[in-house]
Formats: C-alpha cells, sequence, structure tokens
C-alpha cells in the first residue's frame, strides 16, 4: 500500500501525473506482476494521451485562470486518477484497497499542497513555484510507478 500512499500524494498536486505514470509503466510492462490496474490502461494510445493530458494541466497551472486545487471538480479528479493509479500498483487482491487509499490521499494531501504553493507564489510567482512543483510531482510519480514492486515489499 506504500506505493498507493506515494502517488495519492503525488495525485494531491497534480491531477493527471499518477494516471500518466502507471499507464506509461503498464505501456511497457513495468508495473508488479498481478497488478490491479485496468487492462485497458496498458494499450499505448491510453498511456500517450494520459500523458498529454499531464503535460496539458502541467502548462495550465502556469496561467494565472488556473482554478485552485482544492476545488469540487479538481479534486474529483485527483480521486479519481489516484485511486486508478492506486489500484494499478498493488496486487490485484488488493486494488480496491488500493484505489481507496490513492484517491483518499490525493484528496487529503490536496490541502497541504496548496496552502505550502499559495504561501511560495506569494514569494516567488506562479511559474516559478509551478516549475519546482512540476520537478517534484513528475520525479517522485515516475520513481513510484518504477519502483512499485519494491515498496510493496516494504
Amino acid at each position: 500500500m506504500l506505493a498507493s500512499f506515494l502517488m495519492g500524494l503525488v495525485g494531491g498536486q497534480r491531477a493527471m501525473t499518477p494516471l500518466a505514470a502507471v499507464a506509461i509503466a503498464a505501456a511497457r510492462d513495468e508495473l508488479p506482476a498481478d497488478n490491479g490496474a485496468p487492462k485497458l490502461l496498458s494499450h499505448p494510445i491510453v498511456a500517450a494521451g494520459a500523458l498529454a493530458l499531464a503535460i496539458g494541466e502541467m502548462a495550465g497551472d502556469k496561467q494565472k485562470t488556473a482554478p485552485d486545487r482544492i476545488v469540487a471538480i479538481g479534486l474529483a479528479a485527483r480521486f479519481v486518477t489516484s485511486a486508478i493509479a492506486g489500484a494499478s500498483l498493488v496486487p490485484r487482491r488488493q486494488r480496491w484497497i488500493g484505489a481507496a487509499v490513492g484517491g483518499l490521499t490525493a484528496v487529503a494531501a490536496s490541502y497541504p499542497g496548496w496552502r505550502a504553493r499559495m504561501a511560495a507564489m506569494s514569494q516567488y510567482g506562479q511559474t516559478p513555484t509551478g516549475f519546482v512543483e512540476d520537478a517534484v510531482v513528475l520525479g517522485g510519480a515516475a520513481a513510484i510507478a518504477r519502483n512499485a514492486a519494491k515498496l510493496g515489499a516494504a
């Protein structure tokens, strides 16, 4: 469940990144054996689409018109994508628990992440803080997806 929890932390900051990370890992056949990922997730077109959406979200985050991550639709998106990611990182028999852990963690992590970003933006601005957050989110998601099998054994 550690991988699902960690990916939920990522999902609290960027809604589409967890889905993109696990879709790419699934397409490359790099998820743990007997994982709970939906079969469709491993299709290369799904992985490419999820990646495109994640890139779009990151670009949009730098815009002045970007909504706060804690609006209802943003929280719902974070829950759904992180739940799918959480299920994908655990054994099939635990997929519902992994989904709950990933989704609920994402919603909970959204609030402190939002507060931290707002505090940083007042000093450094929206775009620089967004790029720093993107780097942390991307690095974290890639490391979690790549090491999910090891994290599951921990």
